[in-house]
């Protein structure tokens, strides 16, 4: 089955390639992703429960328990981590007060995100591609902060795979700067995700995807009794909900309802990561997120940043939001018993391939057009080099209207290519590539029409 997958996902290298499809793997980012570690994984989860709780409203006066205390043990791994970085690694608690808000928020509190950001080597680029998984968790009342909240795999897992990725992560150098974040306040409303969202937005961030981690380390589903450790999901909205009224005219024109950036960043995700981790297919889910549900994503896509979620493929609710209890010979509550720890590894290296590749790719091709002046059964596409980055050349991505991944991809070193497929009937991108094979992120053509 794998292999039938990857034949699918990656026969799609230049046209000329032999009938025998390889797959091109950096080394660095394959050597990074092996470095991952399901042990490490689950030594972090296993200090993150040790807390009792990370409610968002427990006392912060405890060394010992709570959310305050955990903030500053993940301070100190990060700050762990800089020390193999040669100076490019550095962490912070961004702080701030909140005010009761009438709803999950019923005293003043001070919030805070831990985040470690990796230095990009480049001083031309400015892109910033973020991770998140929240720090904190919660039983059946949200408001309660006194019961012991394990919280091993929501949000543990995706917590841990922050401080994971920041392990390994801050050996390497990359062109554009990463930056590893455990944000706070995520069962109380998104609290710490959209702090940092208007942040981003406000110091005008060039932030061009981010990947939020939010329960993916469980295997099995409750009612079901499905397992399986061979499928991750990753949401992406389809209509761009920022600005939308202005983008509509443009959008059904063009009939690019499936192509926003979100749903472009899925596809990538799906695409690289496949390439580095065996034994794993990613599973593109066409909404935001789940009934009744939210993530972190959310804050980022309002304010029209690239941004999905990544969570396990079959949620066991039986160990989500639960009291700590025994009913009716049914153990309850989010233990790390009850997590599969190589799945969270699997799952932790689709993170770091598609960060890595976006990383050390050069920044996106500039002014990407097509010829639409002339009935033509070809396409001419047009393109200006990306900001930073050295350029090996460019890829032309194709797909027909109506399939959800890219089918084809076509290199050329020139400026623009010309191809025999219509443009009424295809859709297509184009992509800026590494000497190491790296890929940007894909660019929508627009019209040439003025």
């Amino acid at each position: 089955m794998k292999k039938k997958l990857l034949l699918l996902s990656f026969g799609i290298l230049p046209i000329l390639a032999p009938a025998q499809t390889i797959v091109q793997r950096d080394p660095e980012i394959a050597k990074l992703v092996g470095e991952i570690s399901a042990d490490s994984l689950r030594a972090h989860v296993d200090k993150l429960v040790s807390f009792g709780t990370r409610h968002t409203l427990s006392p912060d006066t405890d060394k010992k328990r709570g959310l305050s205390a955990a903030r500053r043990w993940v301070l100190s791994k990060f700050q762990e981590y800089a020390k193999q970085s040669e100076g490019r690694l550095t962490a912070t608690i961004d702080t701030w007060t909140l005010q009761p808000d009438g709803k999950r928020v019923d005293k003043p509190i001070e919030m805070g995100n831990v985040m470690a950001t990796l230095k990009g080597t480049d001083p031309s680029d400015n892109r910033v591609f973020l991770v998140t998984g929240h720090i904190d968790s919660r039983v059946t009342d949200v408001m309660n902060r006194e019961a012991n909240a394990p919280g091993a795999n929501d949000d543990g897992s995706g917590t841990a795979a922050v401080i994971e990725l920041c392990r390994v992560m801050s050996k390497a150098k990359f062109s554009g700067t990463i930056v590893f974040v455990t944000v706070c306040g995520e069962e109380q409303g998104l609290l710490g995700a959209g702090h940092l969202a208007e942040r981003a937005k406000a110091e005008n961030w060039n932030l061009q995807a981010v990947l939020n981690n939010d329960i993916m380390g469980s295997n099995n589903s409750s009612e079901t009794k499905i397992i399986d450790n061979t499928r991750l999901r990753v949401f992406s909205e389809g209509l761009p909900l920022y600005q939308l009224a202005d983008r509509a005219a443009g959008i059904r024109q063009l009939g690019t309802e499936n192509d926003g950036p979100a749903r472009q960043l899925a596809r990538y995700v799906k695409e690289v990561g496949e390439r580095y981790v065996d034994k794993l297919e990613v599973v593109m889910i066409y909404r935001n997120d789940r009934y009744l549900r939210g993530g972190d994503h959310t804050p980022f896509v309002e304010r029209g940043f690239a941004a999905v979620r990544f969570s396990e493929m079959n949620e066991n609710f039986e160990h989500q939001h639960q009291d700590l209890r025994v009913q009716d010979k049914v153990e309850y509550g989010d233990y790390a018993k009850f997590m599969d720890f190589e799945y969270l590894r699997k799952n932790t290296g689709i993170n770091l391939a598609s960060l890595a590749n976006l990383a050390k790719a050069p920044a996106s091709p500039e002014n990407v057009t097509v010829e639409v002046r002339n009935l033509t059964n070809s396409t001419a596409l047009y393109w200006q080099a990306p900001k930073s980055g050295k350029v090996k050349g460019y890829y032309v991505l194709m797909r027909e209207t109506h399939w959800p991944f890219w089918q084809k991809k076509f290199f050329t070193d020139k400026l623009g290519m010309t191809i025999p497929y219509s443009k009424d009937n295809y859709f297509f991108a184009v992509q800026a590539v590494s000497n190491d094979g790296n890929e940007s992120l894909p660019v929508i053509p627009k019209s040439n029409l003025r």
